[in-house]
Formats: structure tokens, C-alpha cells, sequence
């Protein structure tokens, strides 16, 4: 095998960019790159490239974007044909299927944003800071054909910061996985990585984030409902009901305070509401539905709230 292996990368988000960065850097041969179609944003509805694609072009790689590749036969010569070494996979948003799990020789490689066998799953750096987790990381590992089921190769440990947000986080993550994942191919060419077993009695679930999921229950207690919202930022965000309107949640911090579950109470120009276990928070920044976003004194002096009155009704 030479120095410089054959690679197909699978990419989409700003995530892998970084993965796709280092491959060449490092000397690796990206003879493909295979990236989701082009998809209609805002409110004009413009198709718009994935950021792996943008980068990709700017960096002169090939690229297709087939709609879907589990039976695309076109799609399966042309990959074929290629004979690659490996096929690098770094949030694609495809299941990949068995043929092509089968074609290359070092098969197809996956870096997944935390420490498998814990969060398994499509959304795993928003659900790690949600939960309260003060480290994750990233794995490089074999995709089989379960749900992040696959044989670890390398893992590295990543602090998560008082402040960090999914948005701040991931960064951080695709960095440090962009390195490691020129680790793992090194390590594989020479033989000094070798898979292992997850652990399944250890294995957690990162679903897919709902709306929902950014609704605040005020039964939670404030360190519960502050780090959903550092991990939910930018979507689901927190959302709550004030006078029967949705109220988002931009911006709020823990208050030295006891009070009743979703009741405000109004105290010097700061507004607070009681979560669970006698614990408060403070909001900070709010945004009513079809109004702007506001800081707290502003929507105090809109709105004139009243202690006792409850939000998520």
C-alpha cells in the first residue's frame, strides 16, 4: 500500500471541513468527495452548497452528490472504479449500505463527535453539554451496520468549558477529530491501531433533537435547564409560554433564589422564575413571538410581568 492512501471522503457540514483540511495537508489522495445535493435556504428558497462542497471546490476535488446511494448503481461503479483504500466518513447524513461498507480494504472510517460507546447517535455534542457532561471528545472507529455500533480505532478527550455551547463546542471537536483522524489512517498503514469492542452495557443514545426538546420544564432544576440551553443553542434554543404566546430564551443565568416552579417574580429590575428543586434562574434576554429580541428590563417595562404569574401556560 503506498505512503499516500487512495481516500473517498463523505462529508456534508462545517464539521468535517476541518477533517477534509487536514487530509490534504497531511498528503493524503482525496479522489472523491461525496457530499448531499444542493438544498433550498431562506426565504428565496436559493439552492445552496454544504460547506463540504464549498471548501472541496476551493481546494480543487472532485465531487457528486448522488440524492441517495444505497441502491444507485451508477453511483456504486464510479465508487467501485475508484478502488479506494478507505472511505472516510464525518457527517454525511446517509446510512451508509453494505456494499460500500465492504469495498474498501480499511474500510469506512467514521469520526463521531464523543466518546463512544456514550452517545450514540445524530446529535451527540448538543446532548453531552445538555446533560451536564464536563467532557466528551472524539472517536475514530469502523462502521458496521448498526447505529455507531462499529469497532473504536482512536479516541481523544475534550473539556467541555462552563461557558461552551454546541456552537462553541463543535469547533473545538472538529479540530481536534481532524487530527485524529490522520492519526488513525497512519496508524492503520503501519498497523500500530487495531480495533476494539464497544462496550454495549456502556453505550448511551444522542437522538435527533425535536422541537420539543428546547420546551423548559420548570420541574427541572436551573443547572438542568441551563445546560439544555447551552446545548441546544442554536436549534431546538429554549422556549417557554407567556400568556399563552411562545417566549424564547436567549439568554439566562442562575439566580440565589427559591421560588415556585415557572412563577416570575419581578425584583429590581431583574426577572426571575422558580425551577425545580428550589432553584431559580434569572432571564436575561427574551423574544416574544412575532417580537424582537429584547433584554430583560425592556420586555419588564413592555410586558409589566407579575410575580406569581407562570410561565409554560
Amino acid at each position: 500500500m503506498s505512503s499516500s492512501l487512495n481516500l473517498v471522503l463523505c462529508g456534508t457540514p462545517r464539521f468535517a471541513v476541518p477533517t477534509l483540511d487536514r487530509l490534504v495537508e497531511a498528503g493524503f489522495h482525496i479522489h472523491l468527495v461525496v457530499t448531499q445535493p444542493d438544498r433550498p435556504k431562506g426565504r428565496g428558497l436559493e439552492l445552496v452548497s454544504s460547506p463540504v462542497k464549498q471548501r472541496s471546490l476551493q481546494l480543487g476535488l472532485p465531487i457528486i452528490q448522488p440524492e441517495q446511494i444505497k441502491h444507485n448503481e451508477a453511483f456504486r461503479a464510479h465508487l467501485s472504479a475508484l478502488k479506494p483504500d478507505a472511505v472516510l466518513v464525518v457527517g454525511y447524513g446517509r446510512i451508509i449500505p453494505q456494499w460500500m461498507l465492504d469495498l474498501p480494504p480499511l474500510g469506512n472510517i467514521n469520526l463521531h463527535a464523543s466518546l463512544l460507546p456514550k452517545y450514540r447517535g445524530a446529535a451527540p455534542i448538543q446532548w453531552a453539554i445538555a446533560l451536564g457532561e464536563t467532557v466528551t471528545g472524539v472517536t475514530t472507529m469502523k462502521i458496521d451496520a448498526g447505529l455507531d455500533t462499529g469497532d473504536i480505532l482512536l479516541q481523544q478527550e475534550v473539556p467541555i468549558a462552563p461557558d461552551d455551547t454546541a456552537e462553541k463546542l463543535a469547533p473545538k471537536l472538529a479540530a481536534v477529530g481532524a487530527d485524529l483522524t490522520v492519526t488513525t489512517l497512519r496508524g492503520l498503514q503501519t498497523g500500530s491501531v487495531h480495533p476494539r469492542q464497544q462496550d454495549r452495557a456502556q453505550a448511551t443514545l444522542a437522538p435527533i433533537l425535536k422541537k420539543e426538546d428546547g420546551f423548559i420544564e420548570f420541574t427541572r432544576s436551573a443547572t438542568e435547564i441551563l445546560n439544555r440551553m447551552r446545548g441546544f443553542q442554536p436549534w431546538p434554543g429554549a422556549h417557554t409560554k407567556f400568556r399563552g404566546k411562545n417566549l424564547q430564551v436567549w439568554k439566562a443565568a442562575r439566580a440565589d433564589r427559591a421560588l415556585p416552579s415557572a412563577e416570575l417574580k419581578v425584583e429590581g429590575g431583574h426577572l426571575l422564575v422558580g425551577c425545580g428543586d428550589g432553584t431559580a434562574i434569572e432571564l436575561l434576554e427574551l423574544q416574544l413571538e412575532g417580537k424582537k429580541r429584547t433584554s430583560a428590563p425592556d420586555f419588564l417595562r413592555g410586558y409589566r410581568p407579575q410575580d406569581g404569574e407562570k410561565l409554560g401556560l
